[in-house]
């Protein structure tokens, strides 16, 4: 499995032959690139409705959005991709990918002056080379993009255990998401062997040092290796 780190909250995901994308938003100044750059993806992920989630999907028509139902409608009448409606908890087959939703303590207008009202739970997804099951595999590999959230125990009562994510990108710009002390103890609770900082450094009010998430990161006594990644960097999971 292979991510790409495109700046805030946006990655991609290479599994096999499949390329996933989340959350595109190329106006971030951590990534050089503009949406036209990149491969193209096969699918995109779509955490929530903020315009900071979604603002470049239409740059994408071929690819098929996956999202919660009424985000995955706005998407298909906005820009007129293929969606994939599902919802939390749920699992779909992504082309060689497995994609399983999760819940994410946020708010989710669509776009972000919230006119448009609610789109539905926001989400993140665990993203496998496995169908996941109850039966524990070492041979499988599985990323959590936890999207806008705020610290909850299903991190630890539900993701770490059931979906057994191997790594992890967590939100540490505070303000609109965690902040690094309570994003080091998101870690801890997923027990994942790599962590990587997102969604900071974007906008003033998230502006973090994410060396300080990696000191909080070992002060909780978690074994994770934490990768700060440039922006535009890849790493081989």
């Amino acid at each position: 499995m292979e991510l790409t780190w495109y700046g805030h909250s946006t990655w991609s995901v290479e599994v096999a032959d499949t390329r996933l994308l989340i959350d595109p938003f190329f106006d971030n100044p951590k990534t050089s690139l503009s949406p036209t750059d990149v491969e193209r993806p096969d699918f995109v992920l779509l955490t929530h409705g903020h315009a900071d989630h979604i603002a470049n999907v239409g740059a994408f028509p071929d690819a098929t959005v996956v999202a919660t139902p009424e985000l995955a409608s706005y998407i298909e009448a906005e820009h007129g991709n293929e969606t994939v409606g599902m919802n939390l908890g749920g699992t779909v087959a992504a082309g060689e990918a497995f994609v399983t939703m999760h819940r994410a303590d946020h708010t989710n207008g669509i776009n972000t002056g919230y006119e448009i009202g609610s789109a539905g739970m926001p989400a993140g997804f665990v993203i496998s080379d496995a169908e996941p099951t109850r039966k524990s595999d070492d041979e499988t590999t599985a990323f959590y993009h936890a999207g806008d959230t705020g610290l909850m125990t299903e991190m630890r009562d539900v993701i770490a255990p059931f979906l057994e994510p191997d790594a992890a990108a967590i939100p540490i710009g505070d303000h609109f998401t965690m902040g690094p002390e309570q994003a080091a103890v998101a870690v801890d609770w997923l027990d994942v062997e790599d962590a990587f900082p997102m969604h900071y450094d974007t906008f003033p009010p998230i502006e973090q040092d994410a060396e300080a998430f990696a000191r909080e990161v070992k002060a909780v006594g978690s074994d994770a290796d934490v990768h700060v990644l440039d922006g535009d960097e890849t790493f081989e999971l």
